[in-house]
């Protein structure tokens, strides 16, 4: 034990939690969220008040929320990881009766203080509720077939309910959570095996189903897949919005246009600018550069995570960090490939940088588990 650490174990509780506080993940997360703030402002054209301003209100008491939320004991989140999970269920349950619909969609509650996306809140319960699960499970008994059948269930059930909203996107990322714990969890390689396979069936049967009785999607997302194989068959239509994506990104070139320079924004051409499509802004007005620092700001986050992680001798602290993790991972890969035609269009925000108050508030709650597993974490 080196002198530091031993003084350390001397100082009162609250200042060792300052001292144990992840401070560079936190200037990580404002760095990410700061370039955000820029993009909503030249989106908007200069009106900081329309997206820009309500954003920073939002991160400002989403880090209040997560600098709370770690200096409680991980143990406390531990206890009640079933109750969020069951009260995630309820809101799910409650959003076809009180939802509200907007684009067709019916995914939001309103608190009257605030809008409330309940999908949001199950990316991060399910990854709660599984490392919970793995926690207390022996871990001979991971990968027999009665202990693998119930953590499935509370993935799978979930995911029902956000694609019966329709949300494909974010059903997709809370089974990529779920997933990724079981996995750290040490489930076999074989589960995973036939996982593969019943995706490649499942798939197979969503497309043999359209346009009959038993249709498993909506028109519009059989819409965006068609338009993911070829924008230009409808280049002023569904493919639109990729299409001019294309076009944004592309005029970037190496440095980009400059900031709020980007004509394809400024002229409207670029649909959902200040939301799902915010990082092709990005690439307009800071090109491949801008891009690739966005990227490494990212990627850092995700190795502090991991390698708190990795250095935490407790089991539910270190599957939610990963799992909190890899969900960010998901977010952000799946955004970038959308937007550069590499995958279908389906609504996923780019994490900290897309005007939107479930999924940042969600995200700093998310880290704030991270954060209290790393400041309570055995050492």
């Amino acid at each position: 034990m080196s002198y530091l650490e031993q003084n350390i174990r001397t100082i009162p509780t609250g200042l060792s939690k300052v001292l144990y506080f992840n401070w560079p993940l936190a200037l990580l997360l404002t760095a990410v969220a700061c370039t955000g703030f820029l993009m909503l402002y030249s989106v908007s054209g200069g009106d900081i008040e329309r997206w820009a301003q309500p954003q920073i209100i939002r991160f400002a008491l989403g880090m209040g929320v997560m600098i709370f939320m770690a200096f409680i004991p991980i143990n406390f989140w531990r206890e009640i990881s079933a109750f969020a999970y069951i009260l995630g269920i309820g809101l799910l349950v409650a959003v076809p009766y009180i939802g509200e619909t907007r684009g067709g969609a019916q995914r939001w509650i309103d608190l009257k203080f605030m809008t409330l996306q309940p999908s949001e809140l199950m990316k991060v319960a399910v990854v709660m509720v599984l490392a919970l699960y793995y926690d207390w499970l022996d871990e001979r008994r991971v990968s027999r077939p009665f202990w693998v059948a119930l953590p499935i269930l509370l993935i799978l059930l979930p995911t029902f309910l956000v694609l019966g909203q329709p949300d494909l996107g974010t059903a997709l990322l809370i089974m990529a959570g779920g997933a990724i714990v079981m996995f750290i969890a040490g489930v076999s390689f074989w589960y995973f095996g036939i996982a593969i396979l019943s995706i490649v069936l499942l798939v197979t049967g969503v497309f043999a189903s359209k346009d009959t009785e038993y249709q498993m999607l909506k028109d519009y997302q059989y819409k965006r897949i068609e338009t993911f194989i070829d924008p230009s068959s409808d280049p002023l239509g569904s493919g639109y919005h990729i299409t001019q994506s294309k076009i944004a990104l592309g005029s970037g070139g190496l440095t980009g246009r400059g900031f709020m320079q980007g004509t394809q924004q400024r002229l409207n051409f670029l649909p959902e600018k200040h939301t799902d499509f915010i990082f092709t802004t990005l690439g307009e007005e800071f090109g491949f550069v801008g891009g690739i620092v966005l990227l490494a700001l990212y990627g850092l986050i995700l190795i502090f995570c991991y390698v708190s992680a990795l250095s935490n001798r407790d089991r539910y602290g270190s599957l939610v960090t990963i799992g909190v993790g890899t969900t960010f991972f998901f977010y952000f890969a799946v955004n970038m490939s959308m937007v550069m035609g590499l995958a279908p269009v389906v609504g996923v925000p780019l994490p900290l940088v897309s005007y939107g108050g479930s999924a940042m508030m969600v995200l700093l709650i998310a880290f704030g588990l991270v954060q209290s597993a790393h400041v309570h974490r055995s050492r």
